[in-house]
């Protein structure tokens, strides 16, 4: 007699023996077989009681049918093999090839066949548009374009944007300073009150030797050219100046401006590093040529560079938002006056808001700060279903804390009122000291509350949207005290915008577009790896643009010399507003929990660890299209997770075994941290 063992093994026997007899053509002739017939994607999938989605995933070689739709799947494209040889029999054709030999076999789509769904080839990359930098290419206000590649081969030749080059007369830094300000680059103002750009000259390590510069910095620690170098003391000669940064890597070198003209230049150091740290990390394969291109599809598309990409995201901030705008006085004479839709004044924070290091927070209980972070959190598995799932999928946000920023409220330019017993009002952004430990909580889901997602024990400060999310849950909300803005706006508006629009554009040259089905979606997202390296690189760039530019709003000290609780240099600029950053991420954690929410109620499935802006769910087949609720239509459903390219939707970050869940939480790490597929 067997015994539970034996019976178990012969259990896995017969359903190996059970898949090899429905053996299933390959992926593209499933495809076709069912075109022939003229069937949907949606009658098959109803017959085989599964969704249109995964029907065309089983089409497309993204995943297998699980066992209990594998051999009625078989049956069925048997089945319609067989029709169709009956058919071309019928007709005095040439017999159908073989259920089996699909190797050989020669499709015949029908004359009126939809079109077929991607294959799980590589997306139909495309290099970046052509840059044309506005007027620039017509000779107008910046003939040259944003900037200039300098590289010495027997000569200094200057790489322009547009692909043309031209030869550059300078031998000296100096010399090569008024050949930029001479040549027509630049680029226009992105805003109203903005100012044009300033002319950006890269220098490549032969340009640099040539004009007298090291190609190895030896201020390790500020990583900056000696103030007793000899080029330093002909800028200051020629009456050039140097912002406080000094000459490293990104230096600003300016002359005092002439009337209705500024005079400065933005420079780049690609052997001190310039670009292969700080977000940017460009191919380094590329000619100075293909760089200029590169170089200026981002200027075209955000900015010209100006520094790393989290400097680029603040710069772009303040070029859309400036902090003054010109006023014509009473006789008539123009002068700049503040601008109320910019950021024009350094402002200390709320006592809660001040970074660990501000002097404000010196002596400072840490549960008296507002920790407004991003998730980290998982929790074990269900012993009484989620065990019995054989995979997990990972799926992130796309865009997630830009997105965010569309829309929300901050304060502007007046100081944080305090007030105490105040009643909430969620349309007035601040930091409040609220209880929230009342809150129901379902542990099955991190809280909305805190970053660690565990449910809060006592009072804590919050931002707006936390606060104002916790009364959409039902939550009664008497803060103790506040720190309120009432001088406020959606600034960030255009920022996100224009991130969007470049976001978007530069995916659109790897071939994916926001109307692709989920199904082309995730084939295409695949296969990105396989893409053109440089057009990756700036999708890579835009992305840091935006996650660095929001971590600036915020950004620590430096110096390690600096002594505790001194003020630093990020402190003087009207745009380290930490309490901006508050908002965005405390958004962006409501954001996700209200779509995990609903993605609950349609699937019965709940996230078992979060990182950041990507969250695992269990999965029977190892596809987000498992996990991601579908309307009967096949598209994504409103107010859940949606698979897509836009801004705040999702893509699938990785798959893995259940068993890989268990081993990285017994490890007792996140699992979210290594779900990525390390090839997209």
């Amino acid at each position: 007699m067997e015994d539970e063992h034996t019976a178990e093994l012969f259990a896995g026997v017969d359903a190996l023996l059970a898949q090899a007899a429905a053996r299933l053509p390959d992926a593209a002739e499933r495809q076709r077989l069912r075109q022939a017939a003229g069937l949907s994607p949606q009658q098959v999938a109803t017959a085989l009681q599964t969704t249109p989605d995964l029907v065309e995933a089983w089409e497309a070689g993204l995943t297998e049918p699980p066992a209990a739709q594998r051999a009625a799947y078989a049956r069925l494209l048997d089945g319609l093999l067989a029709q169709e040889r009956a058919r071309h029999t019928t007709g005095n054709t040439s017999a159908a090839p073989s259920p089996h030999d699909h190797t050989n076999a020669t499709p015949t789509p029908p004359a009126a066949s939809p079109a077929p769904a991607p294959t799980p080839s590589a997306p139909p990359a495309r290099a970046p548009k052509p840059h044309t930098a506005s007027p620039a290419a017509s000779g107008k206000e910046f003939p040259a374009g944003p900037l200039a590649v300098l590289a010495h081969t027997g000569a200094l030749t200057a790489h322009l944007a547009d692909g043309t080059t031209h030869e550059c007369p300078a031998d000296t830094l100096v010399d090569l300073l008024h050949w930029a300000l001479q040549a027509g680059l630049g680029q226009p103002k992105l805003s109203t009150y903005d100012r044009p750009a300033d002319p950006l000259v890269v220098l490549t390590s032969s340009a640099a030797d040539y004009l007298g510069l090291p190609l190895k910095l030896d201020d390790r620690a500020r990583l900056r050219l000696p103030d007793d170098h000899p080029v330093i003391a002909d800028l200051a000669r020629d009456g050039w100046n140097l912002s406080r940064s000094g000459f490293g890597s990104w230096a600003r070198i300016y002359q005092k401006p002439e009337p209705k003209r500024r005079r400065c230049i933005q420079m780049a150091i690609l052997p001190w590093g310039a670009l292969s740290d700080g977000g940017w990390n460009t191919p380094g394969d590329l000619t100075p040529s293909a760089l200029a291109r590169w170089l200026g599809t981002y200027a075209d598309r955000v900015l010209t560079p100006c520094g790393s990409t989290a400097v680029c995201g603040q710069q772009l901030m303040t070029a859309l938002r400036p902090p003054t705008r010109p006023a014509r006085s009473a006789d008539g004479t123009w002068h700049g006056e503040k601008n109320p839709a910019g950021l024009w004044q350094p402002l200390d924070p709320a006592p809660p808001e001040a970074h660990d290091e501000h002097p404000l927070a010196q002596g400072r209980d840490p549960l008296d700060a507002l920790d407004e972070e991003a998730w980290d959190w998982q929790r074990p598995l269900t012993p009484d279903e989620e065990l019995t799932y054989p995979y997990v999928v990972g799926i992130d946000i796309n865009f997630a804390f830009a997105a965010a920023a569309s829309s929300a409220v901050v304060g502007m330019n007046a100081p944080p009122e305090h007030t105490t017993r105040p009643v909430f009002d969620p349309k007035v952004p601040g930091s409040w000291y609220c209880d929230l430990s009342h809150v129901d909580h379902d542990p099955r889901l991190p809280s909305p509350f805190t970053p660690s997602g565990q449910p809060p024990t006592g009072p804590a400060w919050y931002a707006t949207p936390t606060l104002a999310y916790a009364a959409e849950l039902g939550a009664d909300i008497e803060p103790l005290e506040a720190y309120l803005r009432h001088d406020s706006s959606r600034y960030f508006d255009p920022w996100y915008k224009h991130l969007r629009d470049a976001y978007l554009a530069t995916m659109e040259d790897l071939g994916i577009t926001p109307d692709m089905s989920p199904t082309a979606f995730l084939t295409a997202m695949r296969n990105l790896h396989t893409a053109d390296p440089a057009v990756r690189a700036l999708l890579a760039a835009i992305k840091a643009t935006s996650k660095g530019g929001i971590g600036k709003l915020r950004a620590g000290p430096r110096d390690p010399r600096r002594a505790p609780y001194t003020p630093w240099p990020a402190l003087n600029t009207p745009t380290w507003r930490p309490d901006l950053r508050a908002v965005i991420i405390s958004r962006t954690r409501v954001n996700t929990h209200r779509k995990m929410r609903k993605t609950a109620q349609l699937t019965g499935r709940y996230p078992l660890a979060v990182l950041s802006d990507c969250v695992i769910y269990p999965a029977h087949e190892p596809t987000a299209l498992d996990v991601v609720p579908h309307g009967d239509s096949g598209t994504g459903v409103s107010g859940a997770f949606r698979l897509g390219v836009t801004p705040g939707w999702v893509k699938e970050e990785g798959t893995r075994t259940i068993d890989w869940y268990q081993q990285i939480l017994d490890d007792g790490a996140n699992p979210a941290r290594y779900v990525k597929d390390i090839t997209t």
